[in-house]
């Protein structure tokens, strides 16, 4: 800030990082903030009332007596201040860390602190605070414009207790993290969201400690630089939501291998990419720990083809357990592999694929597309000629069969009538049925009858086969038991 003729104040702050960037204010706009200390004292103090104010006591202080006004009410301050230990700050104005050592003495164990959306400008200022506050674990700092020291040395102040840092929107480049990251011995997680960051260079002795790592919103980022953050030994989840990604292609490994990047990682998030081919999942399933994925809001992931796409999720990536924050239930995986098996099968035989496992060679170009179709054949069996027949083209008065749906079981349920198509698999009926009675798919047993047949019950027993293989027809009665 500066003075021009008395009349306009020159500001810098919100102009971005430019060196000549600025507007001028006309003073009586502006506000130049509240110190570190006074803001918590307007949010948490609880002001007393004017009788409690104006009470007199008599204090020795030596030898003489010292009448004093409000005494109760400081200690009543000091006492709810020394209690806090998280607070927040967020859009209070707050501009500095105010008068040396206030705050240590005044709030001595504060672990959380957000203090986001403020007119703090200066990394120093945010050290100021740090440093008296002995106990601090959380701290908040998003949309402050931080301006950062040049020199690495007076920008480490010592954030010996931190473990989560949050730095969205405060125009922080990836060179001033890794400056600053020498001060966090300790941090665990890390939000960098909406900083233009372009990852230039590997943490080296640094951030080894993290875990979770936010990079939601940096548009400059493109996977060869996510390889600079592939070996932080201990990263657990890595958010690159919006970061607009569209390929990812681990080096280091072959078809069917695990990679030796991100060792640790268990959850990501690429949730409002530009995901659009197989091979981006393909690769997925090389990263040795990864249990839990959400990929919302992908080309490749929506429209009218969204349930097919998390089944082939499910299958492209075996060790997945969690998708898109829904638990990935045993029967669900099955189901999934099974149907991709079977969708895939013509492909797989035409490529070089053969039930005979001597004769079976399918040729790199489909093993490159399906990596875990080999090993999916190994868990289930190679598909079967009578599963790959192609369907003829759909006529509806040929494929749709109505039945009649009863529970022997139980005979307070009423009797409905379905109308499906006959080449849907005895998994697919159970899966409708699942969802219709909310009864878990695998308690789920069938069977059918026929007028044809009075007095013959037939069980559905292979859920791959479909209700054609089982010469269910027209008027025939499905049996549901659980």
């Amino acid at each position: 800030w500066r003075t021009c003729n008395n009349t306009f104040l020159w500001h810098r702050p919100s102009c971005g990082r430019h060196p000549t960037g600025g507007s001028f204010v006309r003073p009586n706009k502006v506000n130049f903030g509240v110190d570190f200390l006074t803001a918590i004292k307007k949010r948490y103090v609880l002001e007393d009332g004017p009788e409690e104010d104006g009470k007199e006591q008599i204090v020795t202080i030596g030898n003489k007596p010292v009448e004093t006004i409000g005494f109760d009410s400081i200690i009543k301050q000091q006492s709810q201040l020394s209690k806090l230990q998280e607070i927040s700050l967020r859009n209070c104005a707050v501009s500095c860390a105010g008068d040396k050592g206030g705050i240590a003495k005044a709030c001595p164990n504060i672990r959380n602190v957000d203090v986001s959306r403020n007119l703090l400008s200066s990394w120093d200022e945010v050290i100021d605070i740090a440093d008296q506050l002995t106990h601090l674990e959380v701290l908040n700092l998003s949309e402050n414009k931080l301006r950062f020291p040049s020199d690495s040395l007076s920008s480490t102040g010592r954030f010996t207790t931190l473990k989560v840092l949050v730095l969205s929107r405060t125009g922080i480049t990836w060179a001033e993290v890794l400056q600053c990251a020498a001060g966090w011995p300790v941090l665990e997680e890390l939000y960098l969201e909406s900083n233009s960051i372009s990852i230039s260079e590997r943490p080296i002795d640094i951030l080894q400690t993290l875990k979770l790592l936010d990079l939601s919103s940096n548009r400059l980022i493109d996977e060869n630089q996510l390889f600079l953050i592939a070996y932080l030994p201990r990263l657990e989840q890595l958010i690159l939501s919006d970061i607009g990604i569209s390929s990812l292609h681990f080096p280091d490994s072959g078809i069917g291998c695990k990679s030796s990047m991100f060792p640790s990682l268990q959850y990501l998030v690429l949730n409002d990419n530009r995901i659009s081919q197989w091979s981006f999942i393909n690769e997925l399933d090389k990263l040795p720990s990864l249990q839990a994925l959400s990929c919302l809001r992908n080309p490749l992931t929506e429209g009218s083809g969204a349930e097919t796409a998390r089944q082939f999720i499910i299958a492209r990536i075996g060790q997945l357990q969690t998708l898109n924050k829904c638990k990935i239930l045993p029967e669900e995986r099955r189901g999934a592999e099974l149907d991709y098996r079977k969708a895939f099968g013509n492909a797989w035989k035409k490529a070089g694929g053969h039930q005979d496992p001597a004769q079976n060679r399918p040729n790199e170009e489909f093993l490159a597309a399906h990596p875990r179709y080999q090993s999916l054949c190994l868990k289930y069996g190679a598909p079967e000629d009578g599963e790959l027949k192609i369907q003829q083209p759909f006529l509806l008065k040929n494929q749709l069969l109505t039945l009649k749906i009863k529970y022997p079981n139980k005979l307070d349920e009423k009797v409905i009538e379905k109308q499906l198509p006959d080449s849907m698999t005895i998994q697919k009926v159970k899966g409708l049925l699942s969802r219709l009675l909310k009864i878990p798919v695998s308690d789920l047993l069938l069977s059918y009858e026929s007028p044809k047949m009075p007095g013959r019950e037939i069980e559905l027993e292979n859920d791959q086969q479909s209700l054609q293989f089982y010469s269910v027809e027209n008027g025939d009665c499905l049996l549901v038991r659980w």
